[in-house]
């Protein structure tokens, strides 16, 4: 999610549809499940002619949940419905406002319908690119300050937005103005399994929930095959990760994402057991009092080769994994414009991430894959 990876509105009056709800949905004697099983911030519900997408983590302790319905042609929506945000699916016109947004359009062969994106040299698929380069996809102006006068202009069907909290002016202003908003909260996800999941919220939106079941479907088998395959280790490399930022080295927590993987390759991260989803800011000291030793070093921020890192500090070369050039970075794959892949596809694609991990702390598990993100440092 092009900067807000790693890091990572409205008020009720402005809610044409997108509302603040606790109260049970009733509009039909039919019980269906939940089609979500990892996603924590996402359920989807479908019914004979529509769907119902509830997001229901947006953002970081969010207190506001928003319920959207998919509305195929010539259906007719039960009344208890009709005051919640009405999508008319497929989607002709999209303007999406991640690159993690991007591999989902172009799985479900969707991406003809994307005319606008705030930041386009950020995206880096070729197939996106070349519709950028022709014209067919219009700068809208950056994340947190979409330009209201070209998304105005572009008009599209439906506008996938996220954000970092409740307050957002351009979305309140866009949706104001008529424009469907809609949520979109795969960056709170910190299962790898459940960022990828929410290839079924734009699988909803097309009227295509049976491709996006299979897509979802092939990627989760891919992914625990892998993750069976580390199962069997005995001996589990330790691992580093992360670089220092403004004097603080930082890396990621224990139940981050990261390092979900991590465990998920068979590794032992040795902040594995540190608390939180997020990043530690640590010193200098007190990472190389702990991992001077470690095996490998995994994702030195976005260093592309060792004297770079020794020029930005020489200190980094006391630890046994920057000896041994065991540094494997994802900094090196970039899209024609600059933009990293990893930040890109990586969400989509965890089955990927794992079987680089996989191939990098156990070669002899993976013999044949070919790194899809990383890259071993010179």
């Amino acid at each position: 999610m092009k900067k807000l990876f790693c890091i990572v509105f409205l008020t009720a009056l402005a809610l044409a549809g997108c509302k603040k709800e606790n109260q049970v949905i009733k509009h039909a004697s039919t019980i269906v499940d939940n089609s979500v099983k990892h996603a924590k911030g996402l359920e989807i519900y479908r019914y004979q002619g529509y769907t119902v997408v509830k997001v229901t983590n947006p953002w970081p302790d969010a207190t506001d949940t928003f319920t959207y319905v998919m509305q195929k042609k010539n259906t007719v929506l039960p009344d208890s419905l009709k005051n919640y945000t009405v999508i008319q699916v497929p989607l002709k016109t999209v303007v999406v406002t991640s690159t993690t947004h991007i591999p989902s359009l172009e799985m479900l062969g969707v991406e003809n319908t994307l005319i606008g994106f705030p930041g386009i040299d950020f995206i880096s698929s070729e197939k996106t690119r070349a519709r950028i380069d022709s014209g067919k996809v219009k700068e809208a102006g950056q994340n947190e300050s979409l330009n209201t006068e070209v998304m105005l202009d572009l008009n599209p069907d439906a506008l996938v937005g996220f954000s970092i909290s409740s307050h957002n002016k351009t979305m309140d202003n866009l949706q104001q103005s008529g424009m469907k908003i809609l949520y979109n909260g795969d960056w709170t996800e910190q299962s790898p399994l459940g960022k990828a999941e929410w290839i079924k919220f734009f699988g909803a939106l097309y009227g295509l929930e049976d491709k996006a079941d299979e897509l979802f479907a092939n990627i989760e088998k891919e992914y625990n095959a892998a993750q069976e395959l580390a199962k069997k280790v005995t001996v589990k490399p330790t691992v580093l990760c992360g670089a220092i930022y403004n004097n603080q080295w930082l890396m990621p927590q224990g139940g981050s994402w990261a390092s979900l993987f991590l465990k998920d390759a068979g590794a032992s991260y040795l902040w594995a057991d540190s608390d939180g989803t997020g990043s530690l800011s640590l010193s200098f000291e007190t990472v190389l009092d702990k991992a001077e030793n470690a095996d490998f070093w995994i994702g030195p921020s976005q260093y592309t080769s060792l004297k770079e890192m020794t020029d930005a500090n020489p200190h980094y070369a006391q630890f046994k994994a920057f000896k041994n050039k065991q540094v494997y970075s994802f900094g090196n794959k970039k899209g024609a414009t600059g933009g990293l892949i990893y930040y890109e596809l990586a969400p989509n694609r965890p089955d990927l991430v794992l079987k680089d991990l996989v191939h990098i702390l156990h070669p002899e598990l993976l013999p044949n894959h070919k790194l899809q993100f990383f890259e071993r440092l010179k």
